[in-house]
């Protein structure tokens, strides 16, 4: 089973296959970023191109679905109507890559405190389309972006359990826009949504900016979150999500460092790029 990814918007590989040939290389499985301008202007036959050398070179891929200017749960009908249009969409081209698994922004902002019932009902019935879409999709993750507590989120995944979608935590997230280390919530995120836990995307930052530095360099609490994984017995996949090269090369380096806590999410110092 592959055990982590690193991100890759699909738009990168169209302008530069560099990209895709550093993955290659160094045999690193993409998370790959399929958003609206890779859906409406790159010819489907280039997706099945990249399909292609993905697979011919023995890598696999998840897909990360458009999250720009979504809103899974809105009240707005025009909007609700266009979300669920673009991600049904998605899933075409997300076919051609026969991804391990989706994953998607459940996007519960503060505007709608007041109308949480709605809010929950209409993003239920949104992932209900998506998966009938789909009927035999992989799995679905559902990340975390701006939301300042878990328990929006926790009412989400109960009302999706008879659904094949769980919960990603994203700890760069968590840090900055959910005021994460102003907050000290890290074991409360982790133990309410423990039950529906099921991958973590990684990356670092000071707490103010989503700045998706490598691993270590900023100021997010690493060792409480893999005590708290360790405590609830808890052993997601996980995905690295760097924006730049030395960033990457970051993570490998702190991947290294702490090879206790990467060896229970399944990783062996082995299975890590030098460089």
């Amino acid at each position: 089973m592959v055990k982590y990814f690193v991100n890759l918007p699909l738009r990168y590989i169209h302008r530069d296959k560099t990209y895709l040939e550093y993955f290659i290389a160094h045999k690193i499985n993409p998370e790959l970023g399929l958003d609206a301008i890779s859906i409406d202007y790159i010819e489907i036959k280039w997706h099945k191109k990249i399909a292609e050398q993905i697979e011919k070179n023995g890598l696999v891929c998840s897909i990360h679905l458009p999250f720009h200017d979504l809103q899974p749960g809105s009240i707005d009908n025009y909007i609700l109507e266009a979300t669920r249009k673009r991600l049904i969409s998605a899933l075409d081209i997300a076919k051609i890559y026969n991804p391990k698994f989706l994953v998607a922004h459940a996007n519960f902002i503060p505007l709608y405190i007041e109308l949480f019932s709605q809010w929950l009902k209409r993003s239920v019935e949104t992932w209900e389309r998506i998966v009938d879409s789909w009927p035999d999709h992989p799995p679905i993750y559902l990340e975390n972006v701006r939301e300042y507590d878990p328990k929006a989120l926790a009412d989400l995944f109960s009302e999706l359990s008879h659904l094949n979608i769980k919960f990603c935590f994203d700890v760069g997230h968590w840090a900055s826009y959910s005021g994460g280390l102003k907050l000290d919530n890290m074991s409360k995120w982790i133990q309410v949504m423990a039950p529906y836990l099921r991958h973590l995307h990684l990356h670092d930052n000071d707490g103010v900016k989503d700045d998706h530095f490598g691993l270590g360099v900023g100021s997010i609490p690493w060792a409480e979150l893999f005590a708290g994984l360790e405590l609830l017995e808890l052993s997601p996949t996980f995905t690295l999500e760097p924006h730049t090269k030395e960033d990457l090369e970051q993570c490998w380096k702190f991947i290294k460092k702490h090879t206790s806590w990467f060896g229970r999410l399944g990783i062996k110092k082995s299975s890590i790029p030098d460089k």
